[in-house]
């Protein structure tokens, strides 16, 4: 049940950030989402049909390399995004009268989070972070935040002639910030260095 909230909270704070910030205010961020439209653009077949193609053979790789349990929860993830994301698209509000840079740092924060959150609980987001994933259960010096923050480099620097110049730039700072919380929370155990702080403050009193 820790599990399953972890991935219930954490997909409410990408969906919410995605519906009402990075979408509404056209910031790019790398994903498979992003990766379809690039693709889309380029060929005749619709950005959905892309999506689903990539979601299946991300969820097979998951099956194959990350094993039954993994996928269990991918698929509980995936399902959460989906649900979410469709009801906070639905509502149609988005924060496009915050400055750019604000709501780049707020979606950054918020989706690191995030994605801490699933990953911690075993899970995937059924993203590119299977690839990661992946990498990191092959061999453990490769850290999962820097293989997403290249992919997402990568995806979002394809798509400079799609977004523009300046879309691209506030994807790129969007990444850097994203991977840098899940780099944080994930890799150096800040959570747990805040809790024996706690307990010392505590203890102290």
């Amino acid at each position: 049940m820790n599990s399953i909230l972890k991935i219930l909270v954490g997909n409410l704070f990408i969906t919410f950030s995605y519906a009402f910030i990075t979408v509404p205010n056209g910031i790019v961020n790398g994903g498979v989402t992003s990766f379809s439209m690039i693709l889309s653009s380029v060929t005749d077949l619709g950005i959905s049909f892309y999506t689903n193609c990539i979601t299946i053979l991300l969820l097979v790789l998951c099956l194959f390399f990350l094993g039954k349990s993994y996928l269990a929860k991918s698929i509980v993830s995936s399902t959460c995004y989906m649900l979410f994301f469709s009801f906070f698209n639905g509502i149609g509000l988005g924060f496009t009268s915050i400055p750019m840079i604000i709501s780049v740092l707020i979606a950054g924060l918020l989706v690191g989070i995030g994605y801490f959150l699933c990953l911690s609980a075993e899970s995937s987001t059924v993203g590119f972070d299977v690839i990661a994933l992946i990498l990191h259960n092959r061999n453990n010096k490769i850290k999962v935040s820097k293989t997403m923050r290249y992919i997402n480099l990568f995806v979002i620097l394809l798509g400079l002639f799609s977004y523009g110049l300046i879309a691209v730039i506030y994807g790129v700072i969007f990444t850097y910030i994203q991977t840098t919380v899940m780099h944080l929370l994930l890799e150096d155990n800040v959570l747990e260095n805040v809790k024996h702080f706690y307990y010392r403050v505590k203890e102290g009193f």
